[in-house]
């Protein structure tokens, strides 16, 4: 049985699902890295903010993460920007797997177990969070605003592209 459409997963409902030595066999989290380039004073920090309320599988930040870091590392070198993932997928997902098709009432086990199987890891996010930051300098905007615009396309939510100056004395690069 093939994983689910990101769709069913995107909205928060329910309360917080996170708590794992009550439950075994939840997925290892596919993103493992959050944190790419060199960590120094940069003049600029252009932000990937949340435009709602949704759920990010730990599918999608990992996917989000590789289609930035390529970007940002072929045209700024990789010591000449440092970019930051946010969100880690707390949440703990399950389903209830059944059969679907001619036959499935034989073969489907109706409510037998109904709670669902841990399947995977998401990041709750809320409207107006920071999902992606990357520090760069000037001549460098551009290239992360490709590389955050190639990152929303992997998220089910609405995302916009803010840049800021950074004051020299909050530059820490986090």
């Amino acid at each position: 049985m093939g994983r689910k459409p990101a769709r069913v997963y995107t909205r928060n409902t329910g309360p917080a699902y996170t708590r794992r030595k009550f439950m075994g066999g939840v997925p290892q989290s596919r993103i493992t890295i959050f944190e790419h380039g060199l960590k120094k004073d940069y003049p600029y920090r252009v932000l990937l903010i949340s435009g709602i309320d949704c759920q990010i599988t730990h599918i999608a930040l990992e996917s989000a993460r590789i289609s930035a870091n390529k970007v940002l590392s072929d045209e700024c070198g990789s010591q000449n920007y440092f970019m930051k993932i946010r969100p880690y997928p707390h949440q703990i997902l399950r389903v209830h797997k059944q059969a679907v098709g001619a036959g499935a009432d034989r073969i489907s086990q109706g409510m037998r177990h109904a709670f669902g199987v841990p399947v995977g890891t998401a990041a709750r996010v809320r409207k107006g969070q920071i999902l992606i930051e990357v520090f760069v300098n000037e001549e460098k905007i551009d290239s992360a605003k490709e590389a955050l615009r190639k990152a929303k396309m992997k998220f089910p939510a609405k995302c916009r592209i803010k840049i800021e100056k950074v004051e020299p004395k909050n530059r820490e690069g986090s």
